[in-house]
Order: C-alpha cells, then structure tokens, then sequence
C-alpha cells in the first residue's frame, strides 16, 4: 500500500487550490462534483491533497461545523480491497463500509471508522 492522498474539508476549496498552487507549485489536477461535494485534487508529487468543500448538509459540512477547516481524513491505496478490508476486520478495526462504494475520481473507496485508527479517519482507495 502507499499513500494516496489527504482529504481537506474547506469552506472555499477555489482559494484553497490559489493558495495550494502557489505555495507547493503545484496544479489543480481533477475536479468534479461528487454527492454533497465540490471535489479537487491537487497532485503533490507522491500523492494528492483532495479539497472537500460541501455543498449542502452531509458529512463533511457536519465535520466542518464541529472542527472547522483541516485535514479530513488520511487514504491509502490498495490493489486488493476485499483483502484490505478483511486485514482491517481481523485487526479489529471498525469499517464504515464493510463493502467499497463508489468514490471522486472513478475510484471505489471504503472508510475506517476512527475510534479503531487512533482518531484518524482513513480510507482505503483502490487502484486503476
């Protein structure tokens, strides 16, 4: 497995991406809308920032609303997601999906719930 990207829950991902692109020189490299969500990656070299910026109630607007803007959530990608899954499950970790779900970007994607990973939400992204 190897680092994917960092999920950034934002208000403004547009300033967020200005800010980002000048600062790291780097570029918007994919957006789209996404459920709840106006979504834009950032390609960083080994891995991407993904800037969630919600667009009605969900998930990340309630995550919003308690902590404000930061880091989200922390993915790993996998080539072998049932395989993933299952080392989670006999490691004891609480999965969100049991099963991946369609994610940004046409990658199918499971969380781990974050009372098993030390606070940190994690999601497992497959491979292309």
């Amino acid at each position: 497995m190897q680092f994917h990207h960092a999920g950034i829950a934002t208000t403004d991902s547009d300033a967020m991406a200005s800010l980002f692109s000048t600062l790291f020189e780097t570029r918007v490299v994919h957006e789209e809308m996404l459920d709840d969500l106006y979504v834009q990656f950032l390609d960083v070299g080994d891995g991407y920032f993904e800037l969630l910026e919600p667009t009605e109630e969900g998930t990340v607007q309630r995550y919003l609303d308690k902590n404000g803007p930061g880091i989200h959530h922390l993915a790993m990608a996998t080539q072998n997601m049932p395989a993933t899954l299952q080392r989670a499950q006999d490691n004891g970790v609480r999965l969100i999906d049991e099963e991946p779900r369609p994610g940004a970007w046409g990658h199918e994607v499971a969380f781990c719930h974050p009372d098993s990973t030390a606070g940190i939400l994690v999601e497992f992204v497959s491979e292309h």
